[in-house]
């Protein structure tokens, strides 16, 4: 009978495995499907249990990001369910005696909802750890001097507090640190993984380097206009990195400069609210 009864268990976890992983292959499939072909990613914001931000901490989020506060009620919720699945996600680690605060975890990780509110899943396998430093520090592995860094060997994103508040306070400047370090993260995840929103900013990222090569016109715009800074014309990951940052600090200058460029960036990041 104890035999019977444990080959009877083993079956039916065998055959619910089984099943569950034939479902999820079917919804990826079907997911990519009506993205292909209708252009949409459903259920993007679905969730059956959201976690809650006390009202201290969403009244913070109120006071110190811009972008939560065009947020819907019913987006906000989900922007506080994300902030606070990534605070619980990663490891925070300090240098230099910088004492790590609540807050200063909630504005990073507003940082990386903000960037990834279009996608669907917004946990990044490639980073494990956020390193914060009091100021600009000295790299033990290039030896010179960051503002920050993104490690992915180490899964590591690195960041001088100064310069990450620095980009926080100034929004129209087109440099945010915090922005621009997670599109490292983001972009370099999307080389590795096969989800949807993976597929589609590398996709989309393609599209985007060869409209830019094809075109003379809007390649030299791009490099005199003065809005794109010149770090950007570095390589391939400064360039989007440094999109990325105008795409949020200033959306209407970017796209009255180059609508091309910006159909495909707010492509890239599914952001399809707010009026981008």
């Amino acid at each position: 009978m104890i035999e019977n009864g444990i080959s009877e268990v083993y079956f039916y976890f065998l055959v619910s495995g089984i099943l569950v992983f034939l479902l999820t292959k079917l919804i990826k499939e079907t997911e990519k499907y009506c993205y292909y072909h209708f252009n949409k990613i459903y259920c993007l914001h679905c969730c059956i249990i959201r976690k809650k931000l006390p009202k201290k901490e969403q009244e913070f989020l109120a006071l110190k990001v811009p972008f939560y506060n065009k947020l819907s009620n019913t987006q906000k919720k989900v922007f506080e369910h994300r902030v606070a699945i990534f605070v619980v996600n990663y490891r925070f680690k300090s240098r230099g005696g910088l004492e790590i605060s609540k807050d200063m975890k909630l504005l990073l990780a507003a940082s990386a909802v903000t960037l990834t509110f279009g996608f669907r899943n917004t946990r990044f396998p490639m980073l494990d750890i956020i390193l914060l430093y009091p100021k600009k520090y000295t790299s033990v592995i290039t030896k010179k001097i960051h503002k920050g860094a993104y490690n992915p060997r180490l899964k590591t994103l690195v960041f001088s507090w100064e310069d990450f508040l620095l980009g926080n306070k100034i929004i129209n400047d087109n440099i945010n640190l915090g922005i621009h370090e997670f599109t490292h993260v983001i972009h370099l995840n999307s080389h590795k993984k096969k989800d949807l929103n993976s597929v589609i900013f590398k996709r989309e990222f393609r599209a985007l380097k060869k409209m830019i090569y094809n075109d003379v016109t809007l390649k030299k715009k791009l490099q005199t206009s003065g809005y794109i800074r010149k770090y950007g014309f570095k390589n391939q990951y400064e360039f989007i990195a440094v999109l990325l940052e105008c795409f949020i600090e200033t959306p209407k200058e970017f796209k009255a400069l180059f609508p091309q460029i910006y159909k495909r960036i707010k492509k890239m990041l599914n952001f399809n609210f707010l009026g981008y």
